[in-house]
């Protein structure tokens, strides 16, 4: 039988997730997940009689990850690892942590999504398409590289406002980051996060290519990857169809002669 999470545990995620509530307006089913993971974690710190939530240290939580890794999958651990990093962040910009205990947790080995996965050179190949070397192709590049490196399906980078709650259609939003941008994504099962960080380069940084296209089209709300007028130059309020990454991959693979068999 598990041993239940200590009282001043219990307190402490209720303290964050209400925190979360009030201040971001997150949904219940994120809420709900949050609790889940921290009650899971606390329970499993009280059983194995480790520290208390705050007070747990980088060596613990990666005991608690290669615990995880034995019983659920890498999709699993990384939300798991998700939520801890969440929950460490909030409290030591509180003051009530000097430092985050999960900054040198590594994410899991995430299973590909697609049966056939790029290569980092094939990416950069396909950012060396003619296509994309116009004021356009900061759009399509931004797009690529987002959704290289976040593991996204087409209708997920296609559904990204700028803000949460811009427009009712969404299906995520993005912060840009200091080290990065956190992407909040809807799912089947509720919301989930992933996060991304800045490149080694500017040529392949997905950060970089994000802030360079919503500065040239000026969008600070509502969709980001937007149709444009007819000569490119001008964003409009239109968001794009998932078959747009579709095409724009397919004509980027071919430009850059990935696959000649491509009409």
């Amino acid at each position: 039988v598990s041993v239940p999470p200590r009282p001043a545990d219990l307190a402490e995620i209720d303290n964050f997730c209400d925190a979360l509530w009030l201040e971001d307006g997150l949904a219940k089913a994120t809420l709900d997940s949050y609790r889940s993971d921290l009650g899971r974690l606390a329970g499993w710190l009280a059983e194995h009689g480790h520290e208390a939530l705050l007070d747990s240290r980088e060596t613990t939580l990666t005991a608690f990850i290669a615990h995880l890794a034995k019983q659920t999958r890498a999709s699993s651990q990384a939300r798991y690892l998700s939520t801890l990093r969440r929950f460490y962040r909030w409290q030591v910009g509180r003051g009530r942590l000097v430092s985050d205990p999960t900054l040198k947790l590594a994410n899991p080995s995430l299973p590909s999504r697609l049966p056939k996965v790029m290569s980092e050179k094939q990416v950069e190949a396909l950012l060396d398409a003619p296509d994309l070397d116009t004021p356009l192709g900061l759009r399509d590049r931004a797009m690529l590289l987002l959704g290289f490196a976040g593991g996204l399906r087409r209708s997920e980078i296609v559904s990204l406002d700028h803000g949460k709650d811009d427009t009712p259609d969404a299906g995520g939003w993005v912060e840009i980051l200091e080290d990065g941008v956190l992407l909040t994504l809807r799912g089947k099962t509720g919301w989930r996060e992933v996060e991304i960080a800045r490149g080694s380069s500017d040529q392949t940084c997905p950060v970089h290519a994000l802030t360079q296209w919503l500065h040239y089209a000026r969008i600070d709300f509502g969709p980001i990857f937007v149709a444009t007028s007819r000569n490119g130059l001008k964003a409009t309020s239109e968001r794009l169809s998932d078959k747009h990454v579709a095409r724009l991959i397919k004509s980027c693979a071919r430009e850059a002669g990935l696959r000649p068999d491509l009409p």
